[in-house]
């Protein structure tokens, strides 16, 4: 028990780097902590250098792991599969893919077009971008094991079950024509050796981490913001726990956004050390991630409105619900 503690504190929440970068503030730039600016450079310097230390650990050993799962692969795994467990393993799947939204519709295009159900390809839409190995351990650095878990849980719950009405409602013909004429390629991958696959993964860190730097750092300069500069009594005025709108405010608020978990974890851990709602934060960050804008105008160009709005409307329901129950039952994970 005392080794994991120290495990959490050390490597997870990085408390060494916590207390180095706060000497750095007070003695090399001469700020107190006790101030809102001394307070607003130590939140942003330490979650930066935090979470692109974690992110690059985490997508490198994820992504050597997906180097044995390539689309094709993946597709033909799928495939055995049908019914609810098409579904659930649709939705696992997506977790060891760590793309935002807008990243993981061309997979969602190939998948369909090879003749996977569309529940299951949608399954997988919703979980890629939602919920990936490393938020676990993101969310887990941040808040603590308990709201990382279940975050991960009702986001492959919410995957599936949004896979399974979608499957039920029948809606194939409301995808576009073209995704079924571009096939994928039905060609093995070839056999990696490890040395590719290092090479494989060190080229995905590169590449996400160029995609979500700015992002981390607007996220993070806005969590910094709200968590020194803005008093709590505006933002409990309009998302405070007592207010029963809060959750339907947060989740529209995360739609016009475009970002992935990275970006919007340090907002949400500013909003919770105000005193908003579990729920609430939960609302928002799945709200940016599954729902933003530039994935639903990517999406349109390959599914017809209808289907379109099922989707949008089945996740939007689903994460308002998660975030009433969560700030129902909040106090008991943190």
């Amino acid at each position: 028990m005392a080794f994991f503690q120290f495990f959490n504190d050390q490597f997870l929440k990085m408390k060494w780097l916590s207390d180095g970068v706060a000497v750095l503030v007070e003695q090399g730039l001469g700020l107190s902590l006790q101030d809102r600016l001394g307070a607003s450079v130590h939140f942003f310097v330490y979650d930066v250098i935090k979470i692109f230390l974690l992110l690059s650990f985490l997508i490198f050993a994820i992504s050597y792991i997906q180097s044995y799962f390539p689309p094709e692969r993946t597709r033909k795994i799928l495939g055995r599969y049908n019914g609810i467990s098409a579904n659930i393993l649709g939705a696992l799947l997506g977790t060891i893919t760590p793309f935002c939204s807008c990243s993981s519709i061309p997979l969602f295009i190939g998948f369909t077009s090879a003749g996977l159900p569309i529940g299951v390809t949608f399954s997988f839409l919703i979980s890629s971008p939602l919920v990936d190995l490393a938020s676990i351990i993101l969310l887990a650095s941040i808040f603590n094991w308990k709201i990382a878990l279940a975050y991960v849980v009702v986001g492959l719950i919410l995957a599936v079950l949004g896979g399974t009405i979608i499957s039920r409602a029948k809606l194939e013909d409301y995808v576009e024509s073209f995704v079924f004429g571009t096939a994928m390629a039905e060609v093995e991958s070839e056999e990696l050796t490890v040395k590719d696959r290092i090479a494989f993964a060190v080229d995905q860190v590169k590449d996400i981490v160029r995609r979500v730097w700015l992002y981390v750092i607007l996220g993070v300069g806005i969590g910094a913001a709200i968590h020194n500069w803005i008093p709590e009594s505006i933002i409990a005025a309009i998302l405070g726990q007592d207010k029963w709108y809060s959750v339907l405010i947060a989740t529209f608020v995360g739609v016009p956004m475009y970002a992935d978990i990275f970006g919007t974890l340090p907002i949400a851990e500013a909003l919770l050390a105000k005193g908003v709602g579990l729920g609430t934060v939960l609302s928002f960050m799945m709200g940016v991630t599954a729902l933003s804008l530039p994935s639903l105008i990517m999406l349109k160009k390959v599914v017809k409105p209808k289907l379109l709005a099922v989707f949008f409307s089945v996740v939007t329901l689903g994460i308002i619900l998660i975030g009433y129950v969560f700030n129902m039952l909040g106090h008991l994970l943190i």
